[in-house]
């Protein structure tokens, strides 16, 4: 609604909206009136800048089930952000509506109000639920019936409060170090909550999918675990919505659980798309490297090189490697595997930098496969993991074989198998 006393900024006066809407159908306020007497003062500022919208309605009219329409209210935001370089165009001043608006939107590009508070979202309990949504009672949007067709319903099928039995299923598959991995994961990102309530209620809603991974996660939290989840557990309820009929439907997933959905448990028999780390430096063999990068892009892998240093790497016969990413700008997360290159110059070289005993410490952590030359035994022994080697203690996944025909074999076998998950059950390496 426009005040009179700001008319003369919009240059119109508002029609008398009971000439255009049915009196029964005016919810609450009549709108003023609308009459155009001037040209803009500043054509980009007025006119360059208007967000149009035909969603942009006021209480009493509502949308009709023309495709076109109903396309258009879809895509006019689209249209806004292309054309306007971006979010918050109903900031611009033509755009900014006369009554203030209050609203979980922030920050952001062109964001022109300074928001207070503690939270950015809606439904919260941080904040006492505020901003709420407008009921229809305090003017809020709600559908009109349409003397023309069938009811409107805004609504969605029961199907759609099944929130658990998926989560359910997909917890149930997995292998049980993919299940401790859950955990961690919980445990990590629910940890760093500040306000126990919050974390006590995230432990309740576990409990729906599963018992026990709520209960890990609440001794990580040092927490008790509910008897029953609080309620509500769902909060998102439109503003003249029952309660109850928003809350979570107790439902058994189609089937128990599915081996496809874990990583332990599904078939794995090539190393096609697989990346590999190759470490190397100066002085490295180049022969043993050769072939080993042969075998394994015949397979499909991708190999990539990382050394000390960018450029390239000299090797013991003088030729040039070329080096795709040194230490510094890459990271173990990124490759299925690693491969120690041979050639004593180079092994003494990365054995003496904490980067790539770190780099292997931590594709070992992640279970990953590691092969190394014969001579590349005096960086292995200097991992974590190097003491089991010193005393031939059989560390699975890692390869190193005097016969290199057999170290290439062995190795793309183990990369093959993705993972091994035996060294889940010591953690000697944080990562």
């Amino acid at each position: 609604m426009v005040p009179e006393e700001d008319e003369h900024r919009f240059g119109f006066d508002l029609l008398d909206s009971t000439k255009i809407i049915p009196e029964e159908l005016v919810p609450v306020q009549r709108v003023g009136k609308l009459t155009l007497n001037r040209n803009p003062d500043n054509f980009f500022a007025e006119t360059e800048q208007s967000a149009f919208h035909v969603g942009h309605v006021v209480p009493g009219i509502d949308f009709t089930n023309d495709p076109l329409l109903q396309g258009r209210l879809f895509s006019y935001t689209d249209t806004q952000l292309i054309r306007l370089g971006g979010p918050n165009f109903q900031e611009i001043p033509i755009n900014r509506p006369i009554a203030p608006v209050h609203n979980n939107q922030r920050d952001g590009f062109m964001r022109q109000t300074i928001n207070r508070g503690r939270v950015s979202y809606e439904p919260n309990t941080l904040e006492g639920g505020y901003p709420k949504q407008a009921t229809e009672a305090q003017g809020g949007f709600t559908s009109y019936p349409d003397p023309t067709g069938p009811s409107k319903t805004r609504g969605r099928s029961r199907s759609f409060f099944d929130h658990f039995s998926q989560a359910r299923m997909f917890y149930n598959s997995q292998s049980e170090p993919e299940k401790k991995h859950i955990i961690d994961a919980f445990s990590f990102e629910l940890g760093k909550v500040e306000t126990v309530a919050i974390q006590k209620r995230m432990v309740g809603i576990l409990t729906q999918v599963d018992r026990s991974l709520a209960a890990s996660v609440a001794e990580a939290l040092g927490v008790p675990v509910p008897e029953e989840p609080e309620y509500p557990m769902n909060h998102n309820v439109p503003a003249d919505g029952n309660l109850d009929d928003y809350q979570p439907v107790n439902a058994e997933p189609p089937v128990p659980h599915s081996e496809a959905l874990s990583m332990q448990n599904t078939v794995k028999n090539t190393i096609a798309t697989r990346k590999i780390a190759v470490l190397a430096a100066d002085g490295v063999e180049e022969a043993t490297f050769s072939a080993m990068k042969a075998t394994l892009e015949d397979g499909g892998a991708m190999v990539e090189v990382i050394a000390p240093r960018h450029g390239s790497v000299r090797s013991s016969n003088g030729s040039e490697i070329s080096v795709k990413y040194s230490f510094l700008t890459s990271s173990s997360v990124l490759y299925d595997a690693v491969y120690v290159a041979g050639g004593s110059e180079s092994v003494a070289t990365l054995a003496s930098m904490p980067d790539a005993i770190h780099f292997v410490n931590e594709a070992y952590r992640h279970c990953k496969a590691i092969a190394a030359e014969a001579d590349a035994r005096p960086l292995l022994e200097r991992t974590s993991f190097g003491s089991d080697l010193r005393s031939n203690a059989g560390l699975v996944g890692v390869f190193m074989e005097a016969d290199r025909g057999q170290l290439a074999s062995r190795f793309k076998e183990g990369i093959a198998g993705h993972r091994y998950w035996e060294r889940e059950k010591t953690r000697k390496v944080p990562a």
